[in-house]
């Protein structure tokens, strides 16, 4: 068992906490307030080769491995998860799942600038649509239908917490074409954001991850030519749930960067801050604290790690990714809860960060899957 980092990876993640601290820092705190979209930080990312990065490099990716996306996705979100979520669903849901399923045709017209995030000089991201004003955790009652009229597809229906919504020029929509086959009715479509009959709704006003483009996006007769279906008639539930399953990872080490995040600010903060005549790391409750949030991150990313491991090795990654999703979240929580709390007062204002962290975990709990869903995956898993 090697538990060391190869060169390349160790220059991954020292590339991704470079351009973390030069690149996502200024401003950060400006975006959260406003709900600005880090699209320079996102057009400067695809630059690095860091918004396709498991895509093999004849369809312009960077043909990295999973355990290299996790570092990156770690040190970026320590500092932005508006940014780190942004990349994630470009390289695991989107990216992989065009990848894994689609055509040569598909993955040329379309993989290849997704893969190198820009097309004609402007910037070029996806979105995946799965959920649904009532089709959030139970993913099989979709009501988005995508009616076969032979040569094309009708597309109708409203997706809704979309991340990328109004920035990706590419979605994947998932969408019911026979509502008898239950599951096995559903397909996945390449759909292009300028086709008439797509609109773009409303920004969500969100706790967290505020700089991120959350949409609901809503579809009337949008044609979809048949050859922009990904895989067999019917596929498009085994697409979505096998590509959550690798976006879990993706999650799961963004969740890992909020909590290592916080945990570093608050240590860096209890060696200067004085209380009782002494710097407040000298007092067993602080340093309890920390050696607590230390430990419980040490295990969310060995988590992250085995799953990306296991993606990487081809084997099933179906139990680890959901381990590592519930563990890393529920550790975000905790941890940045408690670095708030190192902080005290200084935790509750927004120039200390920590508040933030604070209310980027709370999605990571939800999105890509709840907790709870986690803990069904894990359960049917053990209890086979």
């Amino acid at each position: 068992m090697q538990f060391q980092l190869t060169e390349e990876q160790l220059m991954i993640q020292q590339a991704a906490r470079d351009f973390a601290r030069q690149e996502c820092l200024p401003g950060v705190i400006e975006r959260d307030e406003k709900q600005i979209f880090p699209k320079e930080q996102v057009k400067k990312l695809a630059e690095l080769g860091f918004m396709g990065m498991m895509v093999k490099p004849e369809y312009g990716g960077s043909g990295l491995d999973t355990v290299s996306y996790v570092l990156a996705m770690e040190e970026i979100s320590k500092i932005d998860a508006s940014t780190s979520v942004c990349m994630s669903v470009n390289n695991s849901l989107v990216c992989y799942g065009l990848q894994e399923f689609g055509n040569e045709e598909q993955k040329q017209k379309y993989l290849t600038p997704l893969a190198q995030g820009q097309k004609d000089g402007e910037l070029y991201i996806g979105a995946f649509m799965l959920s649904e004003p009532e089709a959030g955790s139970d993913a099989t009652s979709q009501r988005t239908t995508a009616e076969d009229m032979g040569d094309h597809y009708l597309l109708n229906g409203t997706k809704n917490w979309i991340t990328n919504g109004g920035t990706a020029s590419v979605y994947l929509v998932i969408a019911q074409t026979d509502p008898s086959k239950g599951s096995r009715g559903i397909n996945c479509l390449i759909v292009e954001k300028n086709w008439p009959g797509v609109v773009v709704a409303a920004k969500e006003n969100k706790l967290g991850i505020r700089g991120s483009d959350t949409h609901t996006v809503m579809f009337t007769d949008v044609k979809v030519p048949k050859e922009n279906r990904v895989g067999e008639d019917g596929f498009g539930f085994k697409f979505a749930m096998k590509t959550l399953a690798g976006g879990r990872i993706g999650i799961a080490s963004q969740a890992l960067g909020i909590a290592s995040g916080a945990y570093e600010l608050a240590r860096e903060y209890s060696k200067t801050r004085k209380a009782f005549g002494t710097e407040i790391m000298n007092h067993q409750a602080i340093a309890f604290k920390l050696a607590d949030m230390a430990t419980k991150i040490e295990a969310a990313r060995l988590l992250c790690f085995k799953a990306a491991w296991e993606k990487d090795n081809g084997i099933d990654y179906t139990l680890s990714s959901s381990m590592a999703k519930v563990y890393a979240s529920e550790t975000a929580m905790w941890t940045t809860t408690e670095a708030v709390q190192v902080h005290g007062g200084y935790g509750f204002v927004k120039e200390y960060h920590v508040e933030r962290l604070m209310r980027d975990a709370k999605i990571t709990q939800i999105y890509e899957g709840t907790s709870e869903v986690q803990r069904i995956v894990i359960s049917r898993s053990i209890l086979k």
